[in-house]
């Protein structure tokens, strides 16, 4: 079985961005997820007129998750998977604190930006073969909330790949470059051991094509379930438009 998956923070709309504000981006983030016809996509950033757009635009899928902050809302961490290939048995979202069940929460020496992941057990109807996906989005400002956030993040894929070895999916904006962040933590410790399926994406994080040096932030791990047969970035730009401040990431597995 293939399965396409892709990773694509698709930046916080609060009208900031200029020409390339969600609504002038809107259309081309339509036309570019039609044509691809991912399976699975993990979105960052993503405030709630944006979770509704997305759920109203993309019908083939099943938009899920939910918004970070106390009331469930502001920005949410958003996985989205064709509704004619799985079944969703499960979702859940843990904040990346020292309270990760209590929303809003977040590490003392972090930003005052709460971080989550979220995770969904899927079932492919054809093969019945089940996936966990998980996506989250690790602190801006921080080295230790990012560690940390991504420690408890691993902690907790430890502890379902012990209670049960399904093959998963880690995505995301890990907000760090792979030589600065602890990404040898995914490949320990694990009885079924993660792979970077993104490494050779190249850089990810561009600014709407302004930062002069553009850097690698985005990843896709899976377990040794999969294999790896194409890495590819989401570059469309219409008259200097941009899908996003960062490139979208998919990746074509083989079980």
């Amino acid at each position: 079985m293939k399965l396409n998956i892709a990773t694509f923070n698709i930046r916080c709309d609060h009208n900031q961005d200029g020409e390339n504000s969600f609504c002038y981006r809107a259309p081309l983030i339509k036309k570019v997820i039609d044509e691809k016809n991912t399976d699975i996509i993990g979105f960052q950033e993503v405030l709630p007129h944006i979770f509704r757009w997305l759920q109203t635009n993309f019908q083939q899928y099943n938009v899920v998750g939910c918004g970070r902050d106390i009331n469930l809302s502001e920005e949410h961490m958003v996985i989205a998977y064709k509704r004619d290939k799985f079944e969703l048995l499960d979702l859940s979202t843990i904040w990346l604190s020292d309270t990760p069940n209590i929303p809003g929460s977040r590490f003392k020496e972090q930003s005052i930006c709460p971080r989550t992941c979220t995770t969904a057990l899927l079932r492919e109807y054809e093969t019945n073969k089940l996936i966990r996906v998980y996506v989250t989005h690790l602190d801006h400002e921080t080295d230790y909330a990012r560690q940390e956030g991504l420690k408890l993040i691993i902690e907790k894929m430890a502890k379902d790949q012990e209670e049960r070895n399904i093959a998963s999916i880690l995505m995301g904006d890990f907000n760090d470059t792979p030589e600065k962040i602890n990404l040898e933590n995914l490949t320990k410790h694990f009885k079924n051991p993660f792979v970077d399926c993104s490494k050779d994406s190249g850089i990810t994080f561009h600014d709407y094509g302004k930062l002069e040096e553009k850097v690698k932030i985005d990843y896709i791990w899976a377990t040794s379930d999969f294999k790896c047969e194409k890495v590819l970035k989401w570059e469309e730009c219409e008259k200097g438009v941009y899908l996003s401040d960062h490139y979208p990431v998919e990746v074509e597995l083989q079980f």
